[in-house]
């Protein structure tokens, strides 16, 4: 590496003696690649020049005959640059000073090779910014995973399926943001520095603000700011942007993520908003993927079939036959789980509610291959939401499921009595006195905005990162954040 950046810092000082700048501030660039290959015949016929800058991926020496592979954010083309069309001078300056990886300026006619290849022929070329790293020649493999995510610049360029990934992460946020417009409800920012860390169950990052000396958090979710919109008279918000959590990272989280949320007052049934969240979810897919059926692992997920529904007691009872609610104490299921022989860790757990979400989540969840409804999670799990008209004991929510994780968490009506929210907020500080991490913290704010009166209302959280993870089929969340969230590097 030592080699090669002295050999690339030396043609830098042979550009700059000869009076080229290595960084120019501007180049002229009137095409992009993939509207030359587009209208490569007319071009060429009609003897066109065009301007085109990129970066050289490839770079091949014939005698008098150079061949690149120029490559621009649409695409890549091949070029030409011939000695006898030049001049020996400029061609031999050019091999004394052109690297692979450095980014041109190249203006030039169209032409076809005696193979047919699509080609420019340099006529003039400018530098536009000299590389001093080698690119590397294989960028792929198990060994690098790490490095590509803490170079994301490098792996950009040299796998073309990383950039076209996040594109489809960018449709997708636009295809939400369409759809949403498109039906009235209006987007909206909330703090994302929050005196209380409210909205879910997690653990927040702390931080301090020097004038005001006070401890701030970063949110986890914007659920308590936007509901207070709803009874501010908005009744239909929804927020795009980043939350944080302070917990592990594994494959399917990263502490800093995107989430869509949103709220909507006055919605006419519970079905009603079920059929409005499986058409935002299969409206924004189709838009992305040009299909509802979608490659994943080695099969095939069909967000066109109608989604199974169950509740959150059938999926654990039929996945390890423990009934949940036979069970109103953590030793009692602590028991049951050790008749049933299994193995499930709940060092950490506090409360009932914690204990059920464990197991649910290493029972249950794992089985759920298809996209699947999973509706009514246990109270104790859900303090912001509404109990179900069904079952006092369950919450009126429902989580959309794929492949074991969570893609869409909804709450089919919010929970909207304050005397009802300042008793869940008092056990959710029980549990945190009892030492629980993720339990939340009574918000005074919030309470004193529910007794305004708030409507009442559904809403919807949906992870942006797992979403687009599904749909390009990425192994791990850290495919489709651009800079996850990685441990310092060695020295």
């Amino acid at each position: 590496m030592l080699g090669e950046l002295e050999e690339r810092k030396k043609r830098l000082t042979l550009l700059m003696e000869k009076g080229v700048s290595p960084y120019p501030s501007t180049v002229q660039k009137t095409y992009a690649i993939a509207d030359i290959l587009s209208a490569f015949d007319e071009l060429a016929e009609k003897k066109t020049s065009v301007e085109i800058a990129g970066r050289v991926r490839l770079l091949r020496k014939h005698g008098g005959l150079t061949f690149l592979r120029l490559q621009d954010e649409s695409g890549t083309i091949q070029l030409a640059l011939r000695k006898d069309h030049c001049g020996e001078e400029v061609y031999l300056f050019f091999h004394e000073t052109l690297n692979i990886g450095d980014l041109i300026q190249v203006a030039g006619t169209a032409f076809l090779t005696q193979k047919g290849e699509q080609t420019i022929e340099i006529n003039t070329y400018t530098l536009a910014a000299k590389s001093l790293l080698p690119l590397p020649e294989k960028w792929h493999g198990l060994s690098d995973v790490e490095t590509r995510y803490r170079e994301r610049e490098v792996d950009l360029i040299v796998n073309p399926e990383v950039k076209e990934r996040f594109i489809k992460r960018s449709k997708l946020i636009s295809s939400l943001r369409k759809f949403l417009d498109e039906r009235q409800f209006i987007e909206v920012e909330t703090p994302i520095l929050q005196p209380i860390p409210g909205g879910a169950n997690a653990r927040p990052f702390i931080t301090h603000h020097h004038a005001l000396d006070t401890q701030l958090y970063l949110r986890i979710a914007p659920e308590l700011y936007l509901k207070r919109l709803i009874v501010g008279g908005f009744e239909k918000v929804y927020e795009i942007g980043r939350c944080f959590r302070n917990e592990g990272i594994d494959f399917a989280h990263n502490p800093e993520f995107t989430m869509l949320e949103l709220y909507w007052a006055y919605v006419s049934s519970k079905e009603a908003f079920v059929a409005f969240l499986e058409e935002i979810m299969r409206s924004v897919i189709q838009s992305t993927m040009g299909s509802l059926q979608i490659p994943f692992a080695e099969g095939v997920i069909d967000f066109g079939k109608e989604w199974p529904r169950k509740t959150f007691r059938e999926a654990v009872l039929n996945s390890c036959g423990i009934d949940i609610d036979a069970h109103k104490t953590e030793s009692s299921l602590i028991d049951a789980v050790k008749e049933k022989g299994l193995t499930i860790d709940f060092d950490g757990c506090v409360g009932l509610g914690e204990h059920f979400d464990q197991l649910y989540k290493k029972t249950a969840r794992p089985l759920i291959s298809e996209p699947t409804w999973i509706f009514d999670y246990p109270l104790e799990l859900k303090p912001l939401a509404n109990v179900s008209p069904d079952d006092p004991t369950k919450s009126a929510t429902l989580q959309l499921i794929v492949h074991g994780c969570e893609i869409l968490n909804a709450y089919y009506h919010e929970l909207n009595d304050p005397f009802a929210q300042r008793e869940r907020f008092m056990a959710q500080e029980a549990l945190r006195e009892k030492g629980s991490e993720v339990a939340q913290s009574l918000d005074e704010e919030f309470l004193r905005a529910l007794e305004h009166g708030m409507p009442p209302t559904s809403g919807v959280g949906i992870g942006i990162d797992r979403l687009i993870a599904f749909l390009t089929d990425a192994p791990n969340l850290k495919e489709v954040i651009l800079f996850p969230t990685l441990r310092p590097k060695a020295e």
